[in-house]
């Protein structure tokens, strides 16, 4: 652990900031199933409604810089593909 008062408030933070983007992933990653979901089962009103879902999701986790911008992109571009499928 550190000694220096500036060190232990970075832990402090550091772990905070980790627990709130893994939720904030969890997140993202449960909407993107829900929608895979709901296209296995041919449910393609429910999908698309759920899509816009994920779609903020995913939008708020690259604006956060929990993932990068394009791999935001490509997860988007992956569900839309399979709900126009």
């Amino acid at each position: 652990m550190a000694n220096i008062k500036s060190a232990v408030k970075r832990v402090e933070v550091n772990e905070k900031k980790r627990v709130a983007n893994s939720s904030q992933l969890s997140a993202m990653r449960t909407e993107i199933k829900r929608v895979e979901q709901l296209v296995e089962a041919n449910e393609m009103d429910t999908a698309k409604a759920a899509f816009q879902t994920a779609s903020k999701h995913i939008d708020k986790a690259a604006q956060r810089g929990i993932i990068h911008q394009n791999a935001a992109n490509r997860q988007k571009s992956r569900l839309a593909k399979k709900i126009n499928a």
